[in-house]
């Protein structure tokens, strides 16, 4: 059984280790975090009012709204993280921005 200052080593290594997956992560991000949750916000409300057709329409639809000027490379970003359309960047990507799924 480790002793107490092992444990605390260990402690000490897994919350670095969650800090440097955080940076990490939004540094990875195409568009600011604000803007991801503008996005999700925006998509839970059109996604109330029309069914997901399996595409990144409403995404596009809010990038240009906004005026992203990297729009394809927010959509492979959003892609190659598991939201290959709409419904997915709710689903799968949203959780993501949770700071617990960062770990």
């Amino acid at each position: 059984m480790p002793d107490k200052n092992e444990i605390e080593r260990r402690k000490q290594i897994k919350k670095e280790l969650r800090e440097k997956a955080k940076l990490e992560f939004e540094n990875s991000l195409p568009i600011s975090r604000e803007k991801f949750t503008q996005l999700f916000h925006f998509l839970d409300e059109k996604l109330g009012e029309y069914d997901c057709d399996d595409s990144l329409k409403l995404t596009n639809e809010f990038l240009q709204e906004y005026k992203i000027e990297n729009i394809q490379e927010v959509k492979n970003w959003l892609q190659e993280n598991g939201g290959y359309c709409d419904c997915e960047v709710l689903n799968n990507v949203e959780e993501m921005f949770d700071d617990n799924a960062i770990l």
